[in-house]
Formats: structure tokens, C-alpha cells, sequence
């Protein structure tokens, strides 16, 4: 029988303290590069959601991981955290009932992206992390903004409400 006393309180040796503190740093400025962009819009889900999102999801991973169970109980822990995200990310979305319009929807979809983030930066290559950070941030941002842009020149309130989803 293991001693837990020992696990509990064991310092991991050499640098690894210092690779997952860095992997749940990481996380967390990650999720802040997008929260930002939801807390400037003044979405339910902002800064500090993103930062949690992430952080927690990189938390989840790597506590598996420091376990050392088996490939397929990492794996369900990353279903877990995809499934249980999907509830976080329901609960920002508002269909109204007067209109035909449905609000959240992109706040939703960048917690989902968020926790996503979060398992890149626990367990996946940190280049990964970097590209999909960019690619949340520029579509949040320049992308939202582009779009936005081009559905007031063309004087269009139909079709998507992808900005009005925001």
C-alpha cells in the first residue's frame, strides 16, 4: 500500500515544479487573451471567466497527467472537461422571446475554445498554444471587428446575427 503521507507532501524534483507551474501560467494568459476581448464588449463571460476556464481546464490535465494513469483515463478527463464546458458555455446563451435573435453565442463558443486552450497548455506542444491563442484573439478582434464593419455598410440587419450573437 503506497504511503500517501509522502505523495501528499512530495516536492517534484528537478524542473518539473517549474515546467507545470509555467503549462497553468500559460493557461491563464491564454484565456486572458481572449476574456479581454469578451470583457471590452461587456459579455457575461469575461476576463476573469477566461482565465478560470483555462487555468481549471490546465489544472484538470495535468493532475491526471502527475497521476500517471493510463492514455484512456487522461482522455476521459479531457471529455469530462469538454462536456462540462458545454453546460458553462449554455448558460451564456439568451434567445429572446419577442425577436428572433439568439445573444452568447460567440462568448459561448470562446469558453469552449478556452478550455480548449487550457488542454494545449497542459499537455500539448506550447507552439500549439501560441497558434491557437492567435487565431482566438484575431477572430474575436480583427475578424469581429471586419465583420461588424462590412454588415453596417451593407445596411443589413437579416441573416446572421453573429455580432448580435456576440
Amino acid at each position: 500500500m503506497p504511503d500517501y503521507d509522502a505523495v501528499l507532501f512530495q516536492w517534484p524534483g528537478g524542473d518539473h515544479a517549474l515546467i507545470v507551474t509555467f503549462r497553468l501560467v500559460l493557461a491563464a494568459l491564454a484565456g486572458a487573451a481572449l476574456g479581454l476581448n469578451r470583457e471590452r464588449h461587456n459579455q457575461a463571460a469575461g476576463l476573469r471567466t477566461h482565465i478560470l476556464v483555462a487555468a481549471g481546464s490546465a489544472l484538470f490535465m495535468i493532475a491526471a497527467t502527475e497521476m500517471a494513469v493510463h492514455a484512456d483515463a487522461v482522455s476521459r478527463v479531457m471529455q469530462g472537461i469538454v462536456q462540462g464546458i458545454g453546460f458553462l458555455g449554455a448558460g451564456t446563451i439568451l434567445k429572446l422571446s419577442k425577436r428572433v435573435e439568439v445573444h452568447g453565442l460567440t462568448t459561448a463558443a470562446s469558453i469552449w475554445f478556452t478550455a480548449a486552450l487550457g488542454i494545449a497548455a497542459a499537455v500539448g506542444p506550447l507552439w500549439l498554444l501560441l497558434a491557437a491563442t492567435l487565431l482566438g484573439w484575431f477572430v474575436l478582434g480583427p475578424l469581429g471587428r471586419w465583420q461588424a464593419k462590412a454588415k453596417h455598410e451593407n445596411g443589413s440587419s437579416h441573416g446572421s446575427n453573429m455580432t448580435k450573437a456576440s
